[in-house]
């Protein structure tokens, strides 16, 4: 079987099933990606770790779509609510009330596709990992902090006394997900 490359050398991609050091010579992804010298194996290395920082960046980026679009449902909901009450002024407020939230269509497209996009990015860089390289796997890895660092920085609101006091609060919602290889 002749594996020849997109240039005009005649090498060969080094394809290692198992752990390995491997530099020169390695494919990623695809023949296309030969690493060829030094220089493309380190560019190679920034890229995944760029890689895994975007993914990171899109996932925040998720989150903060839902945050948005619950925001804008919760203030049309507080609006019709002080519109409500200015209309009935002698009817006692009952208890809590319970709305439901349902995305539009537009917004649920919007969450595909963020969603779509971190899937890919993720599931791209699952198929970098499958080379057992390393180097490139200590890449994602730092990656995966710095783009945690950088993209995902925990803020949350702590209710102190009322009747919310006991219940496990949505900011840490982060520290309850699972490890989402794919998305």
């Amino acid at each position: 079987m002749d594996h020849m490359d997109m240039g005009s050398s005649n090498a060969t991609c080094t394809h290692a099933m198992t752990w390995n050091w491997n530099t020169i010579g390695t494919c990623f992804l695809a023949e296309s990606w030969q690493i060829q010298n030094e220089g493309t194996f380190a560019a190679s290395c920034i890229g995944v770790f760029l890689l895994v920082i975007c993914l990171e960046f899109v996932r925040r980026l998720g989150k903060e779509y839902d945050s948005f679009i619950l925001r804008q449902f919760q203030q049309h909901i507080a609006a019709q609510v002080r519109a409500s009450k200015l209309d009935d002024s002698e009817a006692p407020t009952p208890g809590p009330q319970t709305y439901t939230f349902r995305a539009t269509p537009l917004q649920q497209l919007i969450r595909s596709v963020i969603h779509a996009a971190a899937f890919g990015i993720a599931y791209v860089l699952m198929l970098i990992a499958m080379a057992f390289n390393g180097y490139i796997i200590i890449c994602i890895i730092i990656g995966a902090g710095f783009g945690k660092f950088l993209c995902d920085w925990m803020i949350t609101k702590v209710v102190i006394g009322g009747e919310s006091e006991g219940r496990s609060g949505k900011g840490t919602v982060g520290l309850e997900e699972a490890s989402v290889c794919c998305g």
